[in-house]
């Protein structure tokens, strides 16, 4: 795992925040009747990269961002390209479309609540 942490560079932590961020909307707005937990992190590295913030996720959820977590540290490009624009798809099948519903639902709320710096980071 230590090896796999060395690839954690600026810009995979500020994906691994947002996508911390997009899950956790996802899940509070959508399994509100579902029994939540924190999301532990036990290493440090990726607990910094997560401002030290755990979400309280479902399952599901907490499943995904697993999955996310590992599919991110484990991106063979460099620079990281955004994944919509990638032509490797990294996520299993479950995951990627599951992935995709989480990212458009949580831009859409966030947009609709005045976060107009996402517009700008979907656009480019």
């Amino acid at each position: 795992m230590s090896k796999i942490l060395e690839r954690l560079d600026d810009k995979k932590a500020r994906d691994l925040k947002v996508l911390s961020g997009f899950i956790s909307i996802f899940c509070r707005e959508n399994h509100q009747t579902e029994d939540k937990q924190d999301f532990s992190l036990q290493n440090p590295k990726l607990r910094r990269a997560l401002d030290g913030k755990e979400p309280l996720l479902c399952q599901d959820c907490d499943k995904l961002l697993s999955h996310g977590i590992v599919k991110l540290l484990l991106c063979p490009y460099d620079p990281k390209p955004m994944c919509k624009k990638c032509v490797t798809h990294c996520y299993a099948q479950g995951y990627r479309g599951k992935v995709r519903r989480v990212m458009r639902f949580s831009g859409t709320y966030l947009i609709k609540r005045g976060r107009l710096d996402l517009i700008i980071h979907y656009l480019f």
